[in-house]
């Protein structure tokens, strides 16, 4: 009687099973790859806002009202330029710009969607993890088990880079809270200790560094493409093979 033969590749049933993770992952890593870049832009352009209001109110004089008409605009603490870049208006008789208000209601909403991301995507790992350990019995598949763990660990580092982010941001706004952005508030206080540029160049410096970390994120995401693709042909041929 003949002794039954190893089986080196996976069962048909598995092998639909690792094609289908490896088509439709491969497309929302895709999108991995691209969304950070943008959301990176994004916090770049809000931190040149706080940026261009520090520099301005580090050398401006104290200024006063400048007009009982509601509405005016502040010829003290308005940076030039800013108005039409960012929408950030500062007017007499009125409280912090809603401008402003906008964009840290914007970057704690991407910090609590970056908290969620990261969780999902760490859990998904450790059960990836698991999974890509037990393809080790399929010596089919033995040379293509360092390409599947390299994805694995990029998108695990992804995880964990996205955690950090969040926690880069809601750090950032803890600064801006200790900022009163109505003018009567701001005046007062570059006439005395001007300690609202301070703030927001920190504050800025944190976005910076969140966006540095999107795109490596991104980075490290987009490098998995190739890998997804050569561990895909292989299932594919494996499959039209058995």
């Amino acid at each position: 009687m003949a002794e039954d033969k190893p089986q080196l590749g996976p069962p048909e049933s598995l092998l639909q099973l690792i094609d289908n993770l490896a088509r439709f992952h491969r497309e929302h890593e895709e999108y991995y790859s691209q969304a950070p870049l943008r959301q990176a832009g994004e916090l770049q352009a809000r931190s040149r806002a706080l940026k261009a209001l520090a520099d301005r109110w580090s050398v401006i004089g104290v200024g006063e009202q400048v007009s009982a008409i509601a509405f005016a605009g502040t010829e003290d603490l308005n940076a030039p330029g800013l108005v039409a870049e960012s929408g950030i208006l500062f007017m007499e008789g009125e409280g912090e710009p809603p401008e402003l208000q906008r964009l840290k209601r914007e970057v704690g909403l991407l910090a609590d969607d970056l908290e969620h991301t990261s969780v999902w995507l760490s859990g998904a790992m450790e059960q990836a993890w698991e999974m890509a350990g037990s393809l080790a019995t399929y010596p089919a598949l033995a040379d293509l088990l360092g390409e599947r763990h390299r994805i694995i660990a990029d998108d695990w580092q992804s995880a964990g880079l996205q955690a950090l982010i969040a926690r880069l941001l809601r750090r950032a706004l803890d600064l801006l809270t200790r900022v009163d952005f109505a003018p009567a508030a701001l005046r007062a206080d570059l006439g005395g200790e001007r300690t609202a540029p301070s703030y927001l160049y920190s504050a800025s410096e944190l976005l910076d560094r969140a966006a540095d970390l999107m795109a490596e994120s991104a980075t490290l995401v987009h490098a998995n493409e190739r890998r997804w693709r050569v561990f895909r042909t292989r299932v594919r041929e494996l499959r039209s093979g058995s």
